[in-house]
C-alpha cells in the first residue's frame, strides 16, 4: 500500500484534486488509471480511501468514498534534540525517528552547539516522506527552533528528562518511564550539555538518565531514546 499525503483535507471531503507534482507522480510514475483505488492521509489522523476520476498529470481528480479517523496513542513521544554538525545526521535521526513512532521534534540550540541554521522546511519534507513510507495517519509536529534556556523555561512535561554522559550513576531511561504517559527527552550536541545546563534542566525538574553503556553520537542517542520509550508503551 501506498499513502500519500495532503494537510488541506477535511474529513468531510468528498472531492479532491493533487497538485502537478502529485498527478505527475501518480500518473505517470506510477501508471495509475481511472477507476483505481488511493489512499490518503491529511497528517492529523484520517485516512481517505479514494478512486481516481481523471488521470491528466497536471491535475489528477478523485472522489473521496471512505473516510476512516485513527485514534492517537495514549501518549505521545516528544525528544528535545541539538542540531548536528552534519545536516545530513540531524535529517537521519528524523527518518528514522519518525518511522519508530516520535510525535513531536524541537530542534534545540545549546552552548556547544555547532549548527544554529536549521532549515525547518527540508525538515519537515523528510518527516512528511518517513511518516508516508511507514503509513502513519498521525505526522509528527516539527517545532521551530529554540534555544535551550528558553525550552527549559516553557516546559511543563511530566515525565521529563534529559540524557548525557556527565555522570556514570544516572538510572536507565527504560527503568524510569511510566508506561501510556507523555515523555520529554533532551539530547544534546556533539560536545554534550554543559554543566550549566544539566544543573539547570534539573532544576526544571528533568531527570538525568543514561541510555546504554556505550558512547552515542548525537542522532544515534535520539533514535535510541525514541525506541526505548515506544519499547516501554509496546
Amino acid at each position: 500500500m501506498q499513502l500519500f499525503y495532503n494537510s488541506e483535507l477535511q474529513a468531510s471531503d468528498k472531492h479532491f484534486c493533487f497538485d502537478r507534482n502529485e498527478s505527475r507522480h501518480i500518473v505517470k510514475v506510477l501508471r495509475k488509471n481511472i477507476g483505481d483505488n488511493l489512499q490518503i492521509t491529511n497528517g492529523l489522523g484520517v485516512i481517505f480511501e479514494a478512486e481516481i476520476l481523471t488521470n491528466n498529470q497536471n491535475k489528477c481528480e478523485v472522489s473521496i468514498t471512505k473516510t476512516t479517523v485513527i485514534p492517537a496513542k495514549e501518549y505521545s513521544i516528544h525528544l528535545a534534540v541539538a542540531p548536528t554538525k552534519m545536516n545530513d545526521r540531524y535529517e537521519w535521526f528524523l527518518e528514522k525517528a519518525t518511522e519508530i513512532g516520535i510525535d513531536q521534534i524541537t530542534p534545540i540550540i545549546c552552548a556547544r552547539s555547532e549548527r544554529k541554521i536549521i532549515k525547518l522546511e527540508r525538515y519537515e519534507k523528510i518527516i512528511q516522506a518517513a511518516a508516508k513510507q511507514s503509513l502513519r495517519a498521525h505526522f509528527p509536529i516539527l517545532n521551530p527552533t529554540v534555544r535551550f534556556t528558553d525550552f527549559i523555561k516553557n516546559t511543563t512535561d511530566k515525565q521529563r528528562y534529559i540524557a548525557h554522559c556527565l555522570e556514570h550513576n544516572q538510572a536507565h531511561l527504560k527503568d524510569l518511564i511510566t508506561p501510556k504517559k507523555s515523555v520529554l527527552i533532551l539530547i544534546g550536541p556533539e560536545g554534550d550539555f554543559t554543566i550549566d545546563e544539566i544543573n539547570l534542566a534539573q532544576a526544571s525538574g528533568f531527570e538525568s538518565v543514561n541510555l546504554g553503556n556505550a558512547r552515542l553520537r548525537t542522532e544515534t542517542a535520539a533514535v535510541v531514546a525514541c525506541h526505548i520509550t515506544e519499547l516501554c508503551n509496546a
